[in-house]
């Protein structure tokens, strides 16, 4: 991995890394569901959260019909799923790690801007910058246009993207990726969840060459 930029930039995932977002999902695809009369099975749905919604909506609707449905449940989605949505345990401690040492944090994400905006302002997580609709080796665009050194996210997508800008992959095993799997994928670190990312990162700033791995 290259070695840690002279400004300390973090990325984060949001999805299941920053956000515990399968109630607000689930409420939406239920109502979804409702409002098309086709049936989506949202308890499924929520386990597999992270690639980009319109690779789940295409196993509900005819793939002529995709567009549609994505806007509809976008425009569904603020008065549903922001308010059911909380932070994941240690995801404002580990933003505000970040801060703390004199660096920059950016959220990126496949979730479709907006809303990801939303969330974090609801839930008082203030990145530098937010970057939606990008999915795993995509995001390296993000993470490389903002000088990122690290990207922290809970998905094999997510290492395939920090792998693909160059960052140092951090995983946390709290989405649908178990650690092992995210290990497979290349992760430099894999942590239990986002408790564990004050302290790491304490010892990625002294030593970035021999960052802390398991």
């Amino acid at each position: 991995m290259a070695p840690m930029a002279a400004t300390l930039t973090v990325g984060f995932d949001l999805d299941m890394t920053l956000i515990d977002s399968r109630p607000g999902i689930h409420a939406c695809y239920v109502a979804l569901a409702e409002r098309t009369g086709t049936f989506i099975d949202a308890d499924l749905a929520v386990t597999r959260l992270g690639p980009p919604l319109v690779e789940e909506l295409i196993n509900w609707f005819p793939a002529e019909q995709v567009p549609a449905m994505a806007d509809m449940y976008r425009e569904m989605y603020p008065a549903i799923a922001i308010a059911a949505t909380p932070a994941m345990d240690g995801a404002r401690e580990a933003v505000d790690a970040v801060r703390a040492a004199g660096g920059r944090t950016m959220v990126v994400t496949a979730k479709y801007e907006p809303n990801a905006k939303l969330h974090l302002a609801h839930l008082g997580i203030e990145p530098d910058v937010v970057v939606g609709d990008l999915w795993a080796e995509q995001k390296a665009r993000a993470l490389r246009e903002h000088g990122a050194g690290v990207y922290v996210g809970d998905h094999v997508g997510d290492v395939r993207g920090a792998r693909a800008a160059g960052a140092f992959s951090v995983a946390v095993a709290t989405g649908p990726c178990p650690a092992g799997e995210l290990h497979a994928a290349g992760a430099d670190v894999v942590l239990a969840d986002l408790s564990g990312f004050p302290a790491w990162l304490s010892g990625y700033r002294e030593a970035p060459g021999a960052a802390l791995r398991d």
